[in-house]
């Protein structure tokens, strides 16, 4: 099933793209809920966390080794960061493509809610 990361990976629609490598793509969110608001996401579609394997912990790992970078590019990794995956309906997730948000330049607090 395409989603509309799949189309954002091909180009079909445009993006604010501010890193791409072979397995990686990020961007801008369309709705930011912080003064830095980016998703990351696997350019192969993985529908939800529960879809994970062993064989996916490498690129899990290069989605939050991308955050990171971003962070520390961006500025804002010294003062703070969140990075958040939804998982499923209750869990918040919209778009069943795994993705990682990453935000930053505001404080946040717990629990979110």
């Amino acid at each position: 099933m395409s989603t509309i990361f799949t189309q954002i990976i091909n180009r079909d629609i445009p993006a604010d793209i501010v890193f791409e490598d072979e397995h990686v793509l990020a961007f801008n969110d369309i709705s930011p809920q912080a003064p830095y608001h980016m998703l990351i996401i696997p350019k192969r579609p993985i529908a939800t966390l529960n879809d994970l394997t062993e064989d996916d912990a490498e690129l899990v790992g290069r989605l939050h080794v991308t955050a990171a970078r971003l962070a520390r590019e961006k500025g804002f990794a010294d003062e703070g960061y969140r990075v958040v995956m939804n998982c499923n309906e209750y869990g918040g997730q919209t778009v069943y493509h795994i993705h990682l948000h990453l935000m930053g330049g505001r404080h946040f607090t717990w629990p979110a809610g």
